[in-house]
This record gives structure tokens, sequence and C-alpha cells, in this order.
């Protein structure tokens, strides 16, 4: 069975846009990185240097997730939308 080339196009077009679906997680994941941290810093102010290293450890693997969906999105725009 072969299918058309606008019925490709179309899901290819429509698994970019679940594919950005991804970038809501990482939001929320770094918010709620972000509010932890500062919960730990107002809990023990001494330790704020090695919260705020790990915090940002945190947030920059949050953000390849969003980096990796948006690069499916645009491969999938450009090759195949």
């Amino acid at each position: 069975m072969e299918f058309n080339q606008f019925f490709v196009q179309g899901l290819a077009l429509l698994g970019a846009g679940i594919a950005m679906v991804a970038g809501l997680g990482q939001g929320i994941g770094q918010g709620i990185a972000a509010g932890k941290a500062c919960e730990a810093v107002s809990r023990n102010p001494e330790a704020a240097s090695k919260i705020q290293s790990v915090m940002v450890l945190g947030i920059a693997l949050a953000e390849t997730t969003g980096i990796y969906s948006l690069v499916i999105a645009i491969l999938l725009i450009f090759v195949k939308g």
C-alpha cells in the first residue's frame, strides 16, 4: 500500500507538532528545579554555591530535552514536510 504525498507530508507536520509538546515538560521541569533550589537556599544559605551548581546542571540536562525535540521537529518539517 502506497501513501499519497500529501498524506505523508501531513503526518510529518503532525509529528513535528507532537514533538514540540516536549517543550512543555521541559519548561515545567526547569521551573520546579529553580523553585526547589530557592527553597533549599532559603533553608541553608551556607550551601548556596553547591545548590546553585547542582541546579544549573539539572536545568542544562532538562534543556537538552527541548533541544532534541526542536531538532526532530525541524527535521520532520524540512525533510518530509
